[in-house]
């Protein structure tokens, strides 16, 4: 019925218990996942997980703020022939982060001229596979939305732990991407976050939690779990107005239309 598009599974804060998170999860009513990595690493050992979940598939690619663990241009082949496996659903999560400080080594600028390459080199792996992207932004929304626009009529976007106003997501969405809510619409403050999920057409977002991050309420504080999406959802369906079982549906549906390789039976 739920769908979670946004779950870091290869976290080391799940690596203890595991099997026991995504047995919360399917009794909460999860039947899928999509797993993003943040690097070369991270990807390889969520193929490993997905080759043996079947509701589990991945977003293969190097993270904004993890451009350091790669130099040159070789990794670009070795993320193309990671993101070929079949278990691979998108290309992810990749964008632009501004918010961190840059590592050792780094100036600002030369620290986000290392992230803007990265970012366009995946945006031309993800066109030349098929393959939709999952984008982070942090205190960099004019420069990411800039890096899409030449794209967008190749791909589509989702801009994940969307947090912004209705206003700026409109020409994003009219042009085919689309916008993901996390656990933060149910804060007491989540700024336009929820006014945005309220509005936002069916079709034109996803649910998400970004676990082990954004603990929805009233788990605000703990770890994060994929199970958490249905309190988002809950959330979202009161906001519209909408039955759990409609949101769910409709999510699900507009999920499996952007992921690529997820089964489409069972209950959506």
């Amino acid at each position: 019925m739920l769908f979670d598009t946004h779950t870091h599974l290869a976290s080391r804060q799940f690596e203890n218990d595991l099997p026991q998170v995504l047995a919360r999860a399917r009794a909460a009513g999860v039947t899928r996942f999509l797993a993003p990595a943040v690097d070369l690493e991270s990807t390889r050992r969520l193929l490993v997980l997905a080759e043996n979940e079947p509701d589990v598939r991945v977003a293969a690619g190097i993270h904004p703020c993890d451009v350091d663990s790669v130099e040159g241009d070789g990794w670009v082949d070795e993320l193309r022939e990671l993101a070929c496996r079949p278990q691979v659903a998108a290309i992810g999560e990749i964008g632009l982060d501004y918010f961190h400080a840059p590592p050792a080594g780094f100036t600002v600028e030369g620290w986000k001229a290392r992230q803007v390459r990265c970012l366009r080199l995946q945006l031309e792996l993800a066109v030349e596979l098929g393959l939709n992207v999952v984008l982070h932004n942090r205190e960099s929304w004019d420069d990411l939305v800039s890096e899409v626009r030449p794209f967008q009529a190749r791909l589509r976007a989702v801009f994940h732990c969307y947090t912004g106003t209705l206003e700026q997501a409109r020409p994003l969405l009219e042009a085919g991407h689309l916008i993901s809510f996390t656990g933060i619409v149910t804060f007491k403050n989540p700024g336009p976050a929820a006014e945005t999920a309220r509005l936002v057409p069916d079709g034109g977002y996803m649910l998400e939690t970004d676990a082990p991050y954004l603990a929805p309420v009233p788990y605000r504080g703990r770890r994060c779990e994929p199970a958490h999406v249905a309190d988002t959802a809950r959330a979202i369906a009161t906001l519209r107005g909408q039955t759990l079982e409609e949101t769910a549906r409709t999510t699900t549906r507009t999920a499996l239309g952007f992921f690529r390789g997820f089964a489409s039976g069972g209950t959506a």
